[in-house]
């Protein structure tokens, strides 16, 4: 239009159109057309249109009689005068526009984020402001971006006294995101230039936009962006006015703006929201319902708004009722709104974003979604996500941070990654509804895998010569990092711990409930449940997990498993049951012909018979395990069987045997330069001692231990070199020394990362400080312990619990060794 002073048809029905914010498609169905005839109309490919047909859209975009008559004559070409193109206003004839939508009555929360937005906008505006304020809102759709950029826009009146622009840049949505044209359009129009006078080109609208705001102070509210190249053409470009701009995908390339992410609101700010719409008195009847609607609501202010409107319509609906119909993950978006505005409408149109993007990444990015949702846990890696994906982790990433840019996935820690309940829901409706099982369960055994090939990773570092590790099957994915050390690969499953968990629960109800892979897991994990002393887990894996092996003949498998199965009984107390897996173990393995296996089982079953007093069975087994050692010429094996030995030599008052077994036992670790195995031997043999009453023995055992463990640098086995040393300096009353110890032992299992390694110590340090006589610090020390284990096998709450309940009693008024303290 800059180059001729008619308007067009085509432009008259594109301004219309815009100004009544209709799509092209939206102003088809309005008018009883086709969307190629708008589009036809548009495009000036067609200029005399039928009468109906101008009547039809006259109608349907509501003109006034006088653009009626206009439009009507352009379109019959009887405009036949030549206008003279507009002036445009002269600066003191410039209009004062105020388009904010009203602000939210029930507004709530978000104080520091509003206190930012005013800050900035405030700042820019003061004498010597030298650039424009740009603030940018983004987060997930119904997370309360417009209501907070238009709460905080209204309390910014006097800063920007010539007016506030508002417009929808639809970048989410039905219909297609408003063009950088068009908004220019819009925006100019508001500021007073005749239609006519706008350039057609994007620059040039852009700096006759920069040219009605020189000068003034005005702000402007660009509302639902689809991204950066969209807003930078509308954008001031002059310090006074200033800019919000709102988007459910990140505007991080837009210079100089400050960013805000919206996470969803607080408890107390749900409940205060709730409390708003519904009425105080509602929500002080029922607090605990209140707080776990809000939950369920995923603490979104639009899910939050929703349901209180159904709520403040139904007076007689107690709010326990909603929490019932919420409860049901699978219908809870249907108690969310199911028409445009509801919370499912929300989701899907960021979805729909992606899938309809001529970007490939944004393609494959809605197609993960669905997928990656399906995955039990609180977060999901990138390794997991290529996993699970079955690409390369490069690819996986680019995926994973493409939902952030979305935020449909929120990004909690360096490639770790977290659903919104909300979110995670609507994938799993879209995924029930798009995936087959076989496609889910295919999915999930990757996820296994993974897992599966970390454990083996951490075995192999502990253990290099095991028996198990060519029962391994999993290959290796590319997916891990380069472990360098144990440590490394033991703090990347300490990470997963929690998330494994729930989706080996989760394999077990699917079509995985008899997967191979439920059979190797355990057994490969087997070296990092033991060294973080995990029982509880180690046991929770290891269900089932023989008959597993046993359905698809790996017998070797189910005999080791069966092993294993018994060493979280022995390590809580159920010494008896332990031994009856070991001994159906030993069948096992004797019905394989497998002289390794049966030679751990006989150095097991020595040490466990040894623990219930049956000394002479114990020290037959003993001796049966490195006679079978020695004749296969496993030198870790008679390692193992040589140290138990020594152990029962030592409860019989045998020194000079125990002293034997246990040297020669740590010389074979010497010569395979396995400096654990040299710790855990020496360490072994000072726990023998000190139980046997050979406390300067054991001191000198111990010293040994704790030198070779500090020369490998491992964190997990120092903390228990400490406690054995607090141990046998508490024994002999020397209470400052063995402190000093626990205190060392505290700060490597802290380095460590090991809760019940920590819990212990604090046990420990509780029965010193109790012989001290100092019950209060004894008190916290326990109280501090039973924090730790909160999530441990009950046998550690117990015994934290007793030694509580005898202090209070009493009945603690010196050290009580505990027996085996590691």
């Amino acid at each position: 239009m800059s180059g001729s002073a008619l308007p067009t048809l085509s432009e008259l029905l594109r301004t219309f159109r815009i100004r009544a914010g209709l799509t092209q498609a939206a102003l088809a169905e309005k008018a009883g057309l086709s969307e190629q005839a708008i589009s036809v109309l548009e495009r000036g490919t067609r200029s005399r249109p039928r009468i109906d047909t101008v009547r039809s859209l006259t109608a349907a975009l509501a003109l006034t009689p006088t653009e009626a008559d206009q439009f009507l004559s352009v379109a019959r070409g009887k405009l036949g005068t030549p206008r003279t193109p507009p002036k445009e206003p002269a600066a003191d004839q410039l209009p004062t526009p105020w388009q904010l939508p009203p602000a939210a009555p029930d507004f709530t929360g978000r104080a520091a984020q509003v206190d930012a937005i005013l800050s900035v906008l405030r700042d820019s505006t003061g004498h010597g402001a030298a650039v424009v304020g740009l603030v940018t809102v983004t987060g997930m759709g119904g997370i309360g971006k417009t209501t907070l950029a238009v709460h905080a826009a209204h309390q910014l009146t006097e800063s920007y006294p010539d007016g506030h622009l508002y417009l929808n840049l639809r970048g989410y949505g039905p219909g297609e995101p408003m063009t950088p044209v068009d908004a220019q359009r819009h925006l100019l129009r508001s500021l007073g230039s005749d239609i006519a006078s706008i350039p057609d080109d994007v620059e040039e609208a852009a700096a006759l936009l920069r040219s009605r705001l020189a000068g003034r102070r005005v702000l402007m509210l660009l509302d639902n962006a689809a991204d950066v190249a969209q807003v930078l053409p509308l954008l001031p470009g002059h310090a006074g006015s200033g800019a919000i701009i709102t988007s459910r995908g990140s505007l991080a390339g837009l210079p100089g703006a400050r960013q805000i992410l919206l996470d969803a609101l607080s408890e107390s700010e749900s409940v205060d929201l709730l409390a708003g719409v519904i009425g105080p008195n509602r929500v002080a009847a029922e607090p605990e319902a209140t707080r776990v609607l809000a939950s369920y609501s995923g603490r979104l202010p639009l899910a939050i708004r929703l349901v209180g409107g159904r709520l403040a319509t139904r007076p007689s609906w107690p709010i326990q009722h909603f929490v019932d119909l919420l409860q049901d993950e699978e219908r809870r978006l249907d108690s969310l709104g199911s028409d445009e505005t509801g919370v499912r409408a929300s989701i899907a149109s960021s979805v729909h974003f992606l899938e309809t993007s001529e970007r490939g990444l944004d393609r494959q990015a809605a197609d993960a979604l669905p997928l990656l949702s399906v995955l039990d846990g609180s977060d999901i890696t990138t390794a997991v996500s290529a996993a699970l994906l079955k690409i390369p982790l490069r690819r996986a990433d680019a995926i994973v941070e493409r939902l952030v840019d979305l935020n449909l996935l929120e990004s909690v820690a360096p490639a770790r990654y977290r659903f919104h309940d909300l979110i995670r829901a609507y994938g799993r409706e879209v995924a029930d509804r798009t995936l087959s099982t076989a496609e889910r369960d295919e999915a999930l055994a990757g996820v296994l895998q993974l897992y599966t090939e970390a454990a083996w990773i951490c075995h192999a570092f502990t253990h290099p010569t095991s028996p198990r590790l060519p029962l391994a099957t999993v290959g290796v994915s590319g997916l891990l990092p380069a472990f360098s050390d144990r440590d490394g690969v033991v703090h990347w499953l300490d990470a997963e711990q929690r998330n494994l968990m729930d989706r080996v629960r989760q394999a077990r109800q699917t079509g995985l409930a008899n997967h191979p892979l439920l059979a190797e897991l355990p057994l490969a994990f087997f070296s990092y449940h033991e060294s973080r002393v995990r029982w509880q887990e180690m046991r929770e894996l290891s269900s089932g997990a023989v008959a597993v092996a046993l359905r698809h003949e790996r017998t070797a498998t189910a005999a080791w498993l069966q092993h294993d199965s018994a060493i979280p009984d022995a390590e809580t107390g159920a010494t008896g049951s332990a031994i009856d897996s070991i001994r159906i173990a030993l069948r096992m393995f004797s019905g394989i012909d497998d002289p390794f296996g049966q030679a751990r089982c006989c150095s097991s079953l020595a040490y466990l018979l040894g623990l219930e007093g049956q000394l002479d069975d114990a020290l037959a087994y003993g001796r049966l395990a490195l006679s079978l050692s020695r004749t296969i010429q496993d030198a870790t094996l008679e390692g193992v069987a040589l140290t138990a030995v020594g152990a029962l030599y030592d409860r019989t008052g045998d020194f000079d045997r125990a002293d034997e077994a246990f040297a020669e036992g740590i010389g074979l670790a010497e010569q395979a330069k396995d400096t654990r195995a040299v710790f855990k031997r020496r360490l072994n043999a000072a726990v023998a001692h000190v139980q046997a009453g050979r406390n300067q023995d054991a001191l000198r055992m111990a010293l040994k231990a704790l030198d070779t463990v500090q020369q490998a640098g491992d964190a997990t086995f120092l903390g228990d070199s400490h406690h054995l040393l607090a141990v046998i300096y508490a024994v002999q009353g020397d209470f400052s020394t063995a402190a000093g110890h626990v205190e060392a032992g505290l700060l490597a299992a802290r380095a460590a990362r090991d809760v019940l390694r920590e819990g212990r110590l604090r046990i420990e340090l509780a029965r010193i400080d109790a012989a001290r006589g100092d019950r209060a610090a004894a008190t916290e020390q326990l109280n501090a312990a039973l924090a730790l284990f909160r999530n441990a096998p009950e046998v550690y709450l117990a015994g934290a619990r007793d030694l509580l309940e005898k202090l209070h009693r009493g009945e603690i008024d010196s050290y009580q060794f505990s027996g085996n303290p590691i």
